[in-house]
């Protein structure tokens, strides 16, 4: 499982073949069963082969995380607003201001729910069984956030694959520079329950 053959079946398998396929109109069900196995695999090679413990990361910066990820939010914040202003007024923080308490129940779900388990795929286990195939960090962190858009390819709406490309590019940053799945979930978290929140939940499967 560790030989350069099986890594590059494996990446080409849960990362381009499966995203496709969801993009492909076939039953819920059977995507369902699809994900959840893939997502079985990848925790036992996280915790068989790749011998992850799982543990929280010492050490951690966080005074600067936060300083990073406040200045990249308030970016973030800007240009969404301004987009939601001029092109989608209507839905300018309408979930927030009209269905306050599923706005919370939202944002905790996705948090925990959605949110950990992708970095756990898309950070923790792609660079831990990837990298070391790349001598050029850039081009692997350009990958990374290429598949990971990729993965969104199901929405069917350019903005979104846009998006998340750029939020890949962050979020790979992250955990190059911190090796902590945490930071990289709560940085995700803030960014995605942002633009559910400025009202750009719909076109990312957030109910509304």
């Amino acid at each position: 499982m560790q030989s350069i053959a099986y890594k590059l079946t494996e990446f080409f398998i849960i990362f381009i073949i499966v995203p496709v396929s969801f993009a492909v109109n076939y039953p819920v069900w059977i995507k369902m069963i699809i994900g959840i196995i893939g997502f079985l695999y990848i925790i036992f090679v996280l915790l068989r082969v790749e011998k992850n413990k799982f543990k929280v990361a010492q050490n951690l910066n966080w005074k600067y995380f936060f300083k990073r990820t406040l200045i990249q939010l308030t970016a973030i914040a800007i240009l969404t607003t301004l987009y939601m202003w001029f092109v989608d007024k209507s839905n300018l923080f309408v979930v927030v201001l009209n269905k306050p308490l599923l706005w919370l129940m939202i944002l905790f779900i996705y948090s925990f729910f959605s949110v950990y388990p992708q970095e756990l795929i898309y950070r923790t286990f792609f660079f831990q069984r990837y990298q070391s195939l790349f001598k050029d960090k850039r081009l692997f962190i350009i990958l990374n956030a290429t598949v990971f858009s990729l993965a969104h390819i199901f929405f069917g709406n350019v903005l979104v694959m846009i998006l998340t490309f750029i939020g890949g590019i962050l979020f790979a940053l992250t955990y190059i520079n911190t090796k902590s799945t945490l930071l990289v979930s709560v940085e995700h978290a803030v960014y995605g329950c942002w633009l559910f929140t400025v009202g750009m939940g719909s076109m990312l499967g957030f109910p509304s």
